[in-house]
Parts: C-alpha cells; structure tokens; sequence
C-alpha cells in the first residue's frame, strides 16, 4: 500500500532542478560572452592588419 501524506522528495527535488537550471544558463551566458569577446578581438586585429597592409 502505498504511503498516505505528502510525497518524500518532491521539495528537494524541485529545489535541485532550479539550482540545476540556474547553473546551465550561467554556463551557457557565460559562454556567449566569451564568445562575443573572441570575435570582438579578431574583428579589431583584422582591423589593425588591414590598416598595416
């Protein structure tokens, strides 16, 4: 039979999916920035080759 009352995890594991969310899209935001800041210093030597040439 099963068990009457509230079920045993569901806080915890509610709790863990949010903090596991909030962890992926600071990883994935992170991420694009690096990005942006890589394409921003290429985008500026090409800049500085183009002038030198």
């Amino acid at each position: 039979m099963p068990k009457k009352g509230k079920a045993k995890n569901t806080l915890n594991k509610a709790k863990h999916s949010k903090l596991m969310q909030q962890k992926i899209n600071k990883i994935k935001l992170e991420k694009k920035l690096h990005k942006e800041k890589l394409k921003a210093i290429i985008k500026k030597a090409n800049a500085i080759k183009k002038e030198q040439e």
